[in-house]
């Protein structure tokens, strides 16, 4: 039985966050996966199960690979939760308690599935933002590596957080935006109070989505490796800093250009709503060159 899961190409499990610039890197990461020939199942909630096959090309896009899953998992919510505006912290703080025993039921359907001569998952690809698949993937003695699609300077602020804290930097004082933080290794000559994220400017240190942001961030070190969608040459000093926090980062970025160079193709849309390509008339009408996004 070993010997035939030797033959057999790794089985990976990618979990984006049901959020759409998530899911769609991480989809990115999946094709590069599958061009590469390995198996993958890609694993997202039923809400955002739906919306890929209603409004992206996902099921045509990934027909080539025989060894691709898109597999769904319960939120917890009902099916008419917006998931979305005012509520989406609310929804952030709760889709960890909600969804990690259906992602734990769903690691061992996988393994009775696959326990004789079939494929089983034999490694995790999750998003940083979550870490109760850390847990789970401990309870099973799975490899997991965590997956940030963010730049690594904003990854390293959370790193940073408590020595802001501790420097007195945080809460703010005052209201000017321009203020430079000077707590932040490799990036005191540049960094601002507007260029942190906007969680950092509570005025309570113990603000609960301050502290859930940064208390799943402190969690990423758990995993075996970290995958960023940035490159050496772009953020390498700050990269430095941030491997004394987590000793093994891998830059593979940027993922919609080497899945482009592969592929030889466009890049096909990961949107989670239907397009509006009324823009593209007045587009069309416009000089080359003259616009930018």
């Amino acid at each position: 039985m070993d010997r035939l899961r030797l033959d057999l190409p790794s089985h990976v499990l990618i979990f984006p966050y049901p959020a759409p610039s998530h899911v769609g890197s991480m989809l990115q990461l999946a094709e590069l996966l599958c061009h590469g020939g390995l198996h993958v199942t890609f694993l997202v909630t039923h809400y955002i199960r739906g919306r890929l096959l209603r409004h992206s090309d996902v099921q045509s896009r990934f027909a080539r690979y025989s060894g691709f899953q898109l597999e769904p998992i319960s939120d917890g919510l009902p099916e008419d939760d917006p998931r979305s505006g005012d509520k989406i912290m609310d929804f952030l703080h709760s889709f960890g308690a909600m969804a990690k025993p259906h992602f734990r039921e769903f690691l061992i359907s996988n393994r009775q599935q696959n326990c004789d001569t079939q494929n089983p998952i034999n490694c995790i690809i999750a998003d940083g933002l979550m870490s109760f698949p850390i847990d789970v993937a401990e309870e099973f003695g799975i490899p997991i590596i965590c997956f940030n699609a963010s730049s690594i300077c904003h990854m390293w602020v959370y790193f940073c957080a408590h020595k802001l804290v501790e420097d007195g930097v945080l809460p703010f004082k005052g209201t000017n935006l321009d203020a430079p933080i000077s707590s932040v290794p490799g990036m005191e000559h540049f960094l601002r109070r507007c260029d942190l994220p906007s969680f950092f400017r509570a005025q309570d240190v113990e603000d609960r989505d301050f502290q859930m942001i940064l208390n799943e961030t402190l969690q990423i070190p758990r995993a075996k490796a970290l995958i960023l969608n940035t490159f050496e040459d772009l953020e390498g000093p700050i990269l430095a800093h941030a491997r004394s926090v987590c000793h093994k980062i891998y830059t593979i970025g940027p993922l919609h250009t080497h899945l482009k160079n592969r592929l030889q193709s466009p890049i096909s849309s990961n949107s989670l709503w239907e397009e509006d390509s009324n823009c593209m008339t007045w587009l069309d009408t416009q000089p080359s060159r003259s616009v930018i996004y």
